[in-house]
């Protein structure tokens, strides 16, 4: 099979080969986040904890086709989530248009018998129950991807809302019923922080989708350091993502308090290159 992939395999990782690609592996405005998240982690000094752990979860990754070129979008689910499986990495999963990206990730987390943080966009309450019911049985966190509103074609195409305080305390509660822990995925700006204030999740993860939407020109690492204290004083867990590239990445983020780091490409990387996941860094 011809190998279409959209990923170059650049060593290292740093944003500079796939360039403004999307769909593809890059991210916009040439990167610029991408690449700042991939530097980040070399500017910011070690912070003031020192348990560390090694540990990774694969970050919510979907579009085979479109952003990875992978050959069937399907396989790209199971074969994503077997290798975390083999290496021991914690799973994670996310949505997309169309409803089957959701749906063959929850049957490739069941199918390894693993459960999932399972992050869903952010459409109306309504449908975000619904897609919830879908994955109850996978579910180890549910989450709501709020970055996702900042990309224009996915919001138009699948009707994205604006999240605010009131419809997420209402997720909030529900999940709280069912005893699955919220997280608010996507928190980067200083109305971001107002709003998991407000509604005070399980978890607040850091995040700017890789750098792949419109956001603040700024490093997850750097707007982590300057802002863990805050956010670890109305949440249960901090979780980041964005750059990570080695452990010393994730043992410098653990030293800001961060209970799970996730990272995306370098898994998609190894598997695209059929390189063992125990050797993603």
């Amino acid at each position: 099979m011809e190998n279409k992939f959209k990923c170059r395999f650049c060593n290292p990782c740093a944003g500079l080969g796939c360039a403004g690609e999307l769909p593809g592996m890059g991210g916009i405005n040439k990167n610029a986040n991408f690449i700042l998240n991939c530097q980040g982690w070399n500017d910011i000094p070690f912070g003031p904890e020192n348990s560390f752990r090694k540990e990774i979860r694969l970050a919510p990754m979907t579009g085979a086709v479109e952003n990875v070129g992978y050959p069937d979008e399907r396989q790209f689910y199971f074969d994503l989530i077997a290798g975390c499986v083999s290496s021991g990495a914690r799973l994670s999963i996310g949505d997309g248009v169309p409803d089957c990206k959701l749906q063959w990730g929850i049957e490739a987390v069941r199918a390894a018998g693993k459960k999932a943080a399972v992050f869903i966009k952010p459409y109306s309450n309504k449908k975000i129950f619904e897609r919830f019911e879908w994955a109850a049985d996978v579910s180890e966190f549910c989450g709501i991807d709020i970055d996702a509103y900042n990309i224009l074609t996915m919001r138009n195409k699948a009707s994205l809302e604006k999240k605010d305080a009131a419809s997420l305390l209402e997720l909030k509660s529900c999940f709280a019923r069912r005893g699955i822990p919220f997280v608010i995925k996507g928190i980067f700006s200083e109305a971001d922080i107002e709003l998991a204030e407000q509604v005070r999740p399980d978890v607040v993860f850091v995040s700017n989708h890789g750098g792949r939407v419109e956001a603040r020109e700024q490093s997850t690492a750097e707007f982590l350091a300057e802002k863990f204290q805050l956010l670890r004083s109305f949440c249960g867990q901090i979780w980041v993502d964005g750059g990570i590239r080695s452990w010393n990445d994730v043992f410098k983020a653990q030293s800001y308090g961060v209970s799970e780091v996730l990272a995306g490409r370098p898994f998609v990387s190894c598997l695209c290159q059929k390189k063992s996941f125990e050797n993603i860094f």
